[in-house]
């Protein structure tokens, strides 16, 4: 894998997961950061499973999560044309061409018919999201042209969650992160599909509010919702990171289920 790679002024060429991972990124606009780490620490994929993100844009969360678990195989979707380009550079760039593809897709438009099945391929295992956190694009200031797909939800947050559910086969896994105040919002939308949630809140702080939340739901699943101990980023005495988040930024953790 040749390190020289020459890229356009408005990419940039980035290591993520203490430098395990390679990722060619947009130098504006939308940005891997916490959220794709945390979301690739979550996903509890076995060997031999097959795992979809709804979503992938360079893959930030693709390949920290295929370095994680080097025995399952990913599949990325993504609507953002030049999105999907840098991550298919990025498939290339980590060498991951055996275990991680990308496909072009709208989540919008649903999982069925728009190919994401090879011919003799069941639905997936696991199926993962960071989905857009706003709905309403008149709910918050007009971000960025380029930022927009990231943080509007065309379709809604509906869509995202029908799409994840149609991905999986019953008895997969759905995982995604959101804003906290959204948890209603996901419990409301899956919860005729899915059940056994696992819900674990991400604190700023520990004597703050949690921003975000992953969510873990098993397509048909009868099992009681469980709260887990949250994650806690940041102390009071001027560390960047705890301990715990440190380690699963770093990729020397991970975050488990039940």
């Amino acid at each position: 894998m040749a390190d020289d790679v020459k890229n356009p002024a408005d990419v940039t060429d980035d290591r993520l997961l203490g430098g395990r991972v390679r990722l060619l990124q947009p130098a504006r606009g939308y940005r891997a950061g916490m959220d794709a780490a945390l979301l690739a620490a979550a996903i509890d994929a076995r060997s031999g499973e097959r795992v979809l993100e709804a979503g992938c844009g360079a893959g930030a969360v693709l390949f920290q999560a295929a370095v994680r678990q080097p025995e399952a195989r990913f599949v990325g979707v993504e609507r953002d044309l030049d999105a999907l380009a840098l991550a298919e550079r990025n498939v290339a760039l980590n060498g991951a061409q055996d275990r991680v593809s990308v496909r072009a897709g709208d989540i919008g438009r649903g999982f069925a018919g728009q190919g994401f099945l090879k011919p003799g391929e069941a639905t997936f295992d696991v199926a993962v999201a960071n989905p857009p956190f706003f709905d309403d694009p008149d709910a918050l200031r007009a971000p960025a042209p380029e930022k927009r797909g990231a943080w509007i939800a065309d379709a809604g947050l509906d869509a995202w969650t029908r799409f994840l559910l149609k991905a999986v086969r019953e008895g997969g896994r759905v995982v995604l992160i959101h804003r906290a105040e959204r948890l209603a919002d996901l419990l409301a939308l899956m919860g005729a599909t899915a059940g056994s949630f696992q819900i674990r809140p991400v604190h700023p702080f520990a004597d703050a509010p949690a921003k975000r939340v992953l969510v873990r739901a098993v397509k048909a699943g009868k099992a009681p919702l469980m709260l887990l101990p949250p994650l806690i980023l940041h102390d009071r005495r001027g560390d960047k990171h705890t301990a715990e988040a440190d380690a699963i930024f770093r990729g020397e953790a991970g975050l488990g289920w039940l």
